[in-house]
């Protein structure tokens, strides 16, 4: 049988599910209709069951990347070099030398991990050896793969009110599957409403973690959009964060990530979940942050739990080792908020056609029998939903900009409501819900720009353009310039 699992003499065999042979598809066609996958995993490992400084560190640097997605931290741990190999060679030798010389520790296929920030439990004190900080609704959820067939993370942020069935439950919010059956039933739901992608791992994260990481890092810097203000007695949160380019505290990060109090609710919430990673990404590059090192294992020690082994924890941190941020992509789940006179609560409604293509596209699962995506033309690409933001020094970079886009063919193109309060050298095209085929089209009209594969787009429309200074100098000449 082929070696399915992390590709390595020192990580055991069989460590991860073997790929499924074969996918249940309806014949009819039915989305609702196939049976939901279930998917065994193992206990999750305690702290108590650790037990050494070395299972620890791995564990820190692994989740380290993991929460953050940080290539940069990676190589910054490629400094440390408190390892020596036996043999001839004299002097510290570095993790990546290590892991080439030694270990040998790789990934040899896509690696799926499901990754949930949780409440705090407000259902039972926080004493006796019962009680279990992770059974609480996921107040985050992101699905992570890991790709060493082109080097890349795609990151699937999942809103915590996405409405789906839950066994022996009923259809509820997609938060409330940890509370109701922990991991186990949170892969076998994610797994089932994503065109039962295959989920490896599971990796929870206790309240507090990102406060905590934050302020030992010594803040983020973050922009804020508007004024937030909220307070939530019941899960101890406090907002008031005033609008603008500021450095976060552990608290106002917290804040910043948690605030839903508007009209984007959830998925606002969601949007800035990817930002604060990318903020803690930018901080945990630099060198600097080696000498805090000790207090970020403390911290993550306190607050994750995971079935990873320690094998399977090298082999990722090898992998980040090789990840730069241009090979993060992050994309949120295609969808609308249902009205008021759809549900008595209000959920996130997935858009099927949209969380397809983001499957096949980011994740490389194919959507169910009849219901495949074809391929769009150029007249199809060109009435998506455009929106235009000046990240130039000039008043009128995007004006010109939807201009030369309408002079293209581009019909359904806005003003973005405000500017990108920093100057960009570079254009950058932004697929905020993962339609990079719309995203690659408009890429080879505007010669040297950056497809930007997150979220931080404009929320009402399919792509988001930022203007950059670049636009200003290499301008493509049209019929109205002669």
């Amino acid at each position: 049988m082929a070696d399915n699992t992390f590709n390595s003499a020192n990580v055991k065999k069989g460590a991860f599910p073997t790929k499924r042979q074969s996918k249940h598809r309806a014949a009819s066609g039915s989305r609702s209709s196939r049976q939901p996958k279930i998917i065994t995993t193992r206990q999750p490992l305690r702290s108590s069951r650790v037990g050494t400084v070395f299972r620890w560190l791995t564990w820190g640097v692994t989740f380290t990347f993991v929460m953050t997605l940080s290539a940069g931290l990676g190589a910054t741990l490629a400094l440390v070099t408190p390892f020596r190999l036996l043999g001839d060679r004299d002097g510290p030798v570095s993790l990546p030398e290590l892991f080439q010389g030694g270990l040998r520790y790789g990934i040899s296929r896509p690696v799926n991990i499901i990754v949930m920030g949780v409440d705090l439990n407000l259902d039972e004190p926080e004493e006796g050896e019962e009680y279990d900080p992770f059974k609480s609704r996921s107040d985050t959820m992101l699905l992570i793969r890991l790709n060493p067939g082109n080097d890349r993370v795609s990151i699937l942020s999942i809103p915590r009110d996405t409405r789906v069935p839950i066994p022996d439950v009923g259809v509820t919010k997609i938060n409330s599957a940890n509370w109701w059956g922990g991991p186990e039933l949170v892969t076998e739901v994610v797994s089932k409403t994503l065109n039962d992608v295959q989920i490896d791992r599971y990796v929870r994260v206790s309240t507090g973690a990102f406060r905590e990481l934050v302020d030992v890092v010594g803040g983020v810097e973050v922009y804020v959009p508007f004024a937030m203000k909220y307070e939530d007695q019941t899960q101890k949160l406090k907002i008031d964060l005033k609008p603008g380019l500021q450095q976060l505290s552990g608290d106002e990060a917290e804040g910043f990530v948690r605030f839903r109090n508007n009209n984007l609710g959830d998925i606002g919430r969601a949007q800035r979940q990817q930002i604060l990673i990318k903020a803690l990404q930018k901080k945990m590059a630099n060198p600097r942050m080696l000498t805090r090192l000790p207090q970020i294992l403390s911290v993550l020690k306190k607050h994750i739990d995971s079935n990873l082994s320690v094998g399977e924890m090298l082999a990722l941190m090898q992998f980040g080792l090789q990840v730069n941020s241009d090979q993060l992509q992050m994309v949120l789940l295609p969808g609308r908020f249902s009205g008021p006179e759809e549900y008595e609560l209000s959920f996130w409604l997935m858009d099927l056609a949209g969380m397809d293509r983001v499957m096949q596209t980011y994740f490389e699962v194919s959507p169910p029998v009849g219901y495949e995506i074809a391929a769009r033309d150029s007249s199809q690409l060109q009435n998506i939903k455009i929106v235009v933001q000046n990240a130039t020094n000039s008043p009128n970079g995007d004006t010109a900009m939807v201009e030369y886009l309408q002079e293209q063919g581009f019909n359904n193109i806005h003003y973005a409501d405000d500017d990108w309060p920093r100057t960009i050298a570079k254009t950058q095209i932004i697929p905020q819900w993962g339609d990079l085929e719309s995203a690659e089209y408009l890429q080879t009209l505007l010669a040297d720009s950056q497809l930007l594969a997150d979220s931080t787009g404009d929320l009402g429309s399919d792509l988001t353009i930022r203007v950059g200074q670049d636009w200003l100098q290499s301008r493509p000449s049209s019929p109205s310039d002669s």
